[in-house]
């Protein structure tokens, strides 16, 4: 009996060792690496296919591009000041320019197309984040207002009625309201499978998950996390990684099971970058971190 009942003990605690390890992204005693501070606020992080990763320096105007053999160049200046950012599968850079309150697409020899720059002709308050889902081509656009010191305007257009989430449907060139009921939404991204999409409220310090209806619109919004995001990614288990204070990790459950300090004041956005998309890339204040992880990015 007590030697049944050893093993029987010794079985719990290797399962919950083993549950352990594969909960955790970033492997134990994994350090950041910093790659450069130069920059006045880094936001934006998007990858290509190959792995290559761009992010925009706001206040300077610039889209920076870290490639795969470590070398870091301006892809892009002016950048129309470009936040948030996401590659479509032709592989166009989908930019939130809120210079003039737009959200544009960058091909790779740096051809800029507007895609839209109003609703319903009334300016936005200033695209800040955005989803792509590369199956359909459909576009998801948080629009929170935040002043901007080169703006003309000192207050957003009471007609938008606040700060929404908003759907741009392939191959048009109108948005559609996708949610109302947000008070600052911003940082956001869906499953690669486009079921489910994530976004965070600022405004009420949650992050919210939805179903993906086959036109587009969404249905079942559910409290995911009681806790918001600037900018987030999501890996190949279906963890979402939400940002501010360092980087924070929860299953697609909504249980926490990892989190990474970042030394800066804020940690505005993230990808998976790398030839095998398994380094994760983060923008934090005025620098560029890169953390190795035992998983792998899905954009």
């Amino acid at each position: 009996m007590r030697k049944f009942y050893l093993i029987t003990l010794m079985l719990f605690f290797f399962m919950q060792i083993n549950k352990k390890t594969e909960a955790q992204v970033f492997a134990p005693n994994e350090k950041l690496v910093l790659i450069d501070s130069s920059f006045s606020f880094t936001e934006g992080a998007s990858t290509d296919k190959a792995g290559n990763v761009f992010f925009t320096d706001q206040p300077n105007n610039k889209i920076w591009e870290y490639d795969i053999a470590g070398k870091l160049s301006v892809f892009l200046y002016p950048a129309r000041r470009s936040n948030g950012m996401y590659f479509d599968a032709k592989g166009n850079l989908i930019s939130c320019a809120d210079e003039h309150d737009e959200l544009i697409s960058i091909s790779r020899d740096k051809k800029i197309t507007v895609l839209i720059n109003n609703y319903n002709g009334h300016v936005l308050n200033g695209p800040n984040d955005v989803w792509v889902n590369r199956l359909t081509g459909g576009m998801y656009i948080t629009d929170p207002y935040f002043q901007r010191d080169y703006w003309t305007r000192q207050h957003p257009d009471a007609r938008l009625n606040g700060e929404k989430l908003y759907y741009l449907p392939p191959g048009k060139k109108k948005l559609v309201m996708a949610d109302n009921n947000l008070i600052k939404p911003n940082g956001i991204v869906g499953t690669p499978d486009g079921k489910h999409l994530y976004v965070a409220d600022m405004g009420v310090g949650k992050t919210f998950r939805y179903s993906i209806e086959a036109d587009g619109s969404l249905k079942n919004k559910t409290v995911f996390i009681n806790e918001s995001s600037d900018g987030m990614t999501i890996d190949d288990k279906g963890n979402i990684y939400i940002t501010g204070n360092g980087v924070t990790v929860y299953n697609a459950s909504g249980d926490k099971i990892d989190h990474i300090n970042v030394p800066e004041k804020w940690t505005a956005n993230l990808c998976f970058g790398g030839k095998n998309k398994d380094m994760l890339f983060i923008t934090a204040s005025k620098s560029l971190y890169k953390v190795q992880t035992l998983v792998k990015g899905v954009e």
